[in-house]
This record gives structure tokens, sequence and C-alpha cells, in this order.
């Protein structure tokens, strides 16, 4: 009997100790985060939104903008230039290098007209450092898809200059570089892995201190850029295939291959990469009543391959209006039973890769406004969330640290000695 009479008090107990405990963990991961540089390395843009009435100033609809970084404590964003794979023929090498060029000179504007007190652009790490500690967001740039390099190797050089640091040679179908992993769903090839011209380009990277992204070529394409390559790699944003078996992801057999180079594989929270077939679930369930809400506003739903494919503006509103009806379609379907992929299957990845190849090799990618995104994690402005599960796990400080960006930085510095020595003794 005094039993029963001591059990409320008990659970009572026991809620304030779990409620106390959930908020110093809270506590604690706010407190990391403000503390530590957190670096996306893949966001894809819309040159629409660097205007002078449009621009990353404003809380638009897109996944990262200032307001959202600012919010969420996201410091260091890769902006990409990508550009879909088209003909490999002077035409289309010509309006690739013109979309390339595009991209490049939105990010320039952002920084150096639109909004230079807040976002400044850095091209190492030490600029990155001192931007950061200025109290500024930090832009960086990347480039998906070498194809806008054409026949002319005088654009690597260019693109560097321009503020490129990381370059992959290949994206969703072959290019005149390198196979892609898209490769696997046919077993048709075009190189056999990387071309010789591709060759050469992995030559000038070294040179001029641009990091060799493997997150799009092929499993054979990527063996060959690590015997090329006298600097490490990266992935930029893959995740473990052991986890989630997409191509698009790294076996164990790669993961040991880049752990060996010295390189860095950047989870990425891209919900058919995490968990495909949970993602696969609840996009099924999900999609009826989507399709019912596009409806009114003539909204049809395509596949991601399709989406892929279109024009950057006309992929960028497609993306935004499937986010919106996602937003309103999520009240309407069974949770419990179709749980969205989220912030804690993410880290899963993370837990792997670190447990397979050390924590000096791991570290974090988003591919916001490019498809990416996980529940907590959907956006810029829920940064922190993805500290908080880290925290969670048992992850120290310096580790965080690490994961978000020290083992990228160091690769970027790397790269950087690699090219300082190929330029002297060519001198």
């Amino acid at each position: 009997m005094k039993l029963l009479k001591l059990l409320p008090i008990l659970l009572l107990v026991i809620s304030c100790k779990q409620e106390k405990t959930k908020t110093n963990l809270l506590e604690k991961a706010q407190d990391i985060h403000k503390r530590v540089m957190t670096l996306d390395t893949h966001v894809d843009i819309n040159v629409s939104n660097f205007t002078d009435s449009i621009n990353y100033t404003q809380k638009l609809k897109n996944q990262v903008n200032l307001p959202n970084m600012e919010k969420g404590g996201l410091d260091v964003a890769f902006f990409i230039v990508y550009t879909g794979q088209g003909e490999l023929n002077e035409e289309g090498y010509a309006k690739a290098y013109n979309n390339a060029i595009s991209k490049f000179t939105a990010i320039h504007k952002l920084t150096n007209d639109i909004a230079p007190e807040r976002i400044s652009l850095a091209v190492n790490s030490n600029e990155a450092k001192k931007i950061y500690a200025s109290g500024k967001k930090v832009a960086m740039i990347g480039v998906e898809n070498a194809y806008p390099l054409g026949t002319d190797i005088k654009r690597v050089k260019e693109f560097y200059d321009l503020g490129a640091r990381y370059m992959s040679l290949s994206h969703n179908g072959h290019s005149q570089l390198c196979d892609s992993n898209t490769g696997e769903v046919d077993d048709v090839w075009l190189h056999n892995g990387v071309s010789d011209f591709g060759k050469e380009v992995i030559k000038e990277m070294n040179k001029w201190g641009i990091m060799i992204d493997v997150s799009h070529p092929s499993k054979k394409s990527m063996k060959d850029m690590i015997e090329l390559s006298k600097a490490p790699i990266i992935a930029s944003h893959s995740s473990a295939r052991a986890l989630c078996n997409h191509s698009r992801n790294l076996d164990d057999e790669q993961l040991e291959w880049l752990k060996n180079n010295g390189g860095v594989v950047q989870a990425v929270a891209f919900k058919s990469y995490v968990n495909t077939e949970k993602n696969d679930a609840y996009s099924a369930a999900i999609k009826d009543v989507i399709t019912a809400l596009g409806k009114e506003i003539n909204f049809e739903m395509k596949s991601w391959g399709e989406v892929r494919k279109m024009e950057t503006k006309d992929r960028q509103e497609y993306i935004e209006s499937y986010r919106e009806l996602s937003k309103k379609a999520k009240s309407k379907i069974d949770i419990e039973n179709f749980p969205p992929v989220d912030v804690a299957d993410f880290v899963d990845h993370i837990d792997y890769l670190v447990d397979k190849i050390g924590i000096n090799h791991v570290g974090i990618s988003s591919d916001f406004d490019g498809g990416g995104g996980v529940e907590g994690w959907n956006d810029a402005s829920e940064t922190l969330n993805v500290t908080i599960e880290l925290v969670k796990r048992g992850y120290s400080e310096s580790q965080i640290e690490q994961l978000w960006n020290g083992n990228l930085l160091r690769v970027l510095d790397e790269v950087a000695e690699v090219a300082k020595k190929i330029q002297a003794e060519e001198l």
C-alpha cells in the first residue's frame, strides 16, 4: 500500500530528472554550437535569388538564405556551381560554360554587392576562420560537374581564380572527363573510369589547389582519381552504402580507399541516400495527399530524375512547391506507421562512417536546395538539431568541431600545400 502511494512521487521524480537531462543536453549542445564553426559542403543555388530585389538577405522559400543561416547557426556554406549533364559537343559545352559563369557571378554578387556586411567569400581555411571570427557568414564555392570545362584545360585555372575549391568531374550521366555512378543502372560506360582529358584535368586541379570531389563519379572513376591525384580527395555529399544501398553512396571498399588517401567523406542529409526504404514508404503515403493538394495549384508530381533534368529556375520552383505541399500533407498521413527520414537516421551514417574509417575522415553536408533535407534538418534554420543529435550520441566538442569543419579544412589545406609544391617544381 505504501508503495502504491509512493509510485506517483517516484514517477514525478523520474520525470523531473529526465526533463533536467534534456535541458542540460540542449544547453550543452547550444554552447558547443555557438563555439564551433559549422560548415556545409553542398548548397545548391538558383541565380534568380541573387538579384537586387530578390536575394539572400530575405527569408525566401528556399532552404539556405542569410536569415536561415543566422537563425540556425550555419556559418559556412559551399555554394554550388552546378551544371546538369548535356551533350558532349561544342554547343553543349558552350551552354554549360555560360551556366557555370552565371552561378559564379551570382555568388560574387552576393558577397560583393548584395550583403558584404553579412557574408564574405573565402578561398582558404584561414580566410574562412577570420570571416567567421568577425561575426559574418562565410561563402565558399564548389563545382558540381566539370562538364562546363568543355575541352579547354585553361578553364580549370579560370574556375580556381573565380573561387572554386572543389570540383567533381561528372554528375548524373557520363561527362567528357569520367564515368558517372549512373552507369550502374544499365552497366554502360563511356571511359571505363577517367578519360584521357580527365587525367589532364586532375593534374591541373592538383597544380592549382582544387579538391577532387568523387560524390557523383563511378566507383572505377574514383579509384582512378585516387591513383592519379597527388593530394587527398573528398566526397562532398555522400553517405554509407552499407546503410543505404544507393549508387550515390560509398561502399566499404571505397571508404577504405578514401581513408588511405587521407580524404574525407561528407555525410549527406538527402532522404533517399540516408534510408531509401523508409523514404519510399513515407513518400508513397504522402504522394496521394500531395497529388490531391497539387491539383489546386496545377502542380504535377515528377520523379527526382525528371526534376534533375529541369532548367535551374524550373527545378527550384518545383522543389519549393513540393516542400510547401509536403508541409501541408504531413498532418494528413499516419506518421507513426510512415515516419519520415530524420536527423537520427542521418547521424546513423555519421556513426557508421566514424566507426569504419575514423573521426578524421568524416564531415557533414546537406544538399539543401538540391533535394536535400531530413526531418529536423529541413533547412539552415534547423542546423542546431544536428549538433544536438551528435551531443546526444556522446561526441565531444573537439570531435564535433572535426565533423563540422576541421576534417574538410584539413584536406583543403593539404591540397593547397600540394599545389604550392607542384608550382614551385615547375618554376
